[in-house]
């Protein structure tokens, strides 16, 4: 889907998400008036806010699309899972509903049970439609009429119960809400996963691959929190460092400082990078030109020998596969051209990006592919619809005879939360058949 596409999908979501809101946040529980037409503007604007937070992210400086950028994606946030618990909440509205319905049935049909017959030669009861019929005075003062018990109680009920489950679905989305802010900007954890190659050499066993993806620094992640990854991964003591794409969503002048941790990296062989489809969103010249100046080395349709002990396995990096897309000249997955003219015996261990390319992968030989992009659905339940698209969502699964390690990311896209997905780091220790 082009990025033309994806946004008419967002914008549609996000009109319609926000139409239920409405509909169920303030036309239910409101009547009409100053306060209605106030909470309908006040949803208009909220609806806005992450539009323009998307549609300004790269326009506006620094200083200006973080506090927008904040504001808007927490709201969508808060927005989404008010949106799941006002519908999880759809039964229980319409089985009070049926009761409210039921008690307005009741009085009416006592008044058929007590004044539905009229005895030979009585008088009829008039009518209040009767052009004849005196008003009756009840006790009301003035004389006025005194409604029916159903006629004022109902509407107080269906009130009462709206603004009930609107209370309620409120405090499920701040509290998930909440938690998942407080995870995604937690400390990554550290996930060990051993993975037997069996044509890896033993001298090579328990060579330890340091790797994360999405990182998606921006307006919203960086800072301490990125510079807390890094000492992360070294604490790892890693051979290998790998950087599985969709490392930054702005600009080389507005990251700099905050992409300048890299340069803080520890590694035995080396640090790796292959683009994401989010490099695709910015300048990705001046990116590729930038992180070698950091000791990055970023690998486009191309593979390195990495070596101990006179044995080897080959580590292969491809664009990710919305880059010829691009329209920048040269880029786009080629899997042909990284492994080219390679050695069949010698093992090897492909980044990319997005884990639908392990099928291409397991026809072309490759022992394990490293990924990331899924975010392991970051907003629970997401994950579900992940699984339209790509073939694993995290964690290891085998495809054929590759094997694939999709990681959950280190930061996050869109609102600043993670339900369900914690961010992490993962060590790939490399396993020698029979160890």
């Amino acid at each position: 889907m082009g990025l033309l596409g994806f946004g008419t999908v967002v914008l549609l979501a996000v009109g319609l998400l926000h139409g239920y809101l409405w509909f169920r946040l303030v036309r239910s529980t409101t009547g009409r008036g100053r306060l209605r037409r106030r909470l309908t503007w006040l949803t208009v604007v909220l609806a806005v806010l992450p539009v323009l937070a998307v549609t300004l992210r790269g326009q506006l400086p620094m200083d200006a699309s973080a506090p927008l950028s904040w504001v808007g994606f927490t709201w969508l946030g808060i927005a989404f899972y008010a949106f799941l618990s006002l519908l999880a909440l759809e039964p229980v509205r319409a089985v009070g509903n049926a009761l409210i319905r039921r008690k307005e049935r009741e009085p009416a049909l006592a008044g058929a049970e007590d004044g539905g017959v009229v005895a030979s030669g009585g008088r009829r009861p008039p009518r209040s439609d009767d052009g004849t019929a005196q008003p009756d005075g009840g006790t009301a003062p003035g004389g006025r009429a005194v409604p029916e018990d159903g006629d004022v109680t109902a509407p107080s009920r269906r009130l009462f119960l709206a603004r009930s489950l609107a209370v309620t679905a409120g405090a499920v989305a701040l509290g998930t809400a909440g938690t998942g802010a407080y995870f995604a900007n937690s400390a990554p954890v550290v996930r060990r996963v051993p993975v037997t190659l069996s044509r890896l050499d033993p001298a090579l066993d328990g060579l330890r691959i340091v790797t994360f993806s999405d990182g998606h620094l921006s307006s919203t992640y960086g800072g301490r929190r990125f510079e807390r990854l890094v000492e992360i991964v070294n604490e790892q003591r890693p051979d290998v460092v790998a950087i599985v794409g969709d490392l930054v969503d702005d600009g080389v002048d507005e990251l700099r400082e905050d992409v300048a941790p890299l340069a803080d990296l520890v590694s035995e062989q080396g640090v790796y990078f292959v683009t994401g489809n989010h490099e695709y969103f910015t300048d990705t010249t001046d990116w590729l030109r930038h992180l070698p100046t950091l000791g990055v080395q970023v690998l486009r349709n191309e593979r390195v020998p990495i070596s101990r002990a006179g044995s080897s396995f080959d580590l292969a990096g491809i664009d990710d596969r919305t880059a010829a897309a691009s329209g920048l000249p040269g880029h786009g997955a080629d899997l042909d051209a990284a492994l080219d003219g390679r050695d069949d015996a010698t093992p090897v261990v492909l980044l990319a990006h997005q884990p639908v390319m392990v099928d291409q992968a397991a026809r072309a030989g490759v022992d394990l592919q490293l990924s990331g992009h899924t975010h392991g659905g970051q907003l629970w339940p997401f994950d579900y619809a992940i699984r339209l698209d790509q073939p694993a969502v995290e964690g290891l699964s085998r495809h054929g005879d590759t094997q694939l390690y999709v990681g959950a990311g280190a930061g996050f896209w869109g609102p600043p939360m993670r339900v369900g997905a914690r961010p992490e780091v993962t060590v790939v220790e490399l396993r020698s058949p029979g160890r």
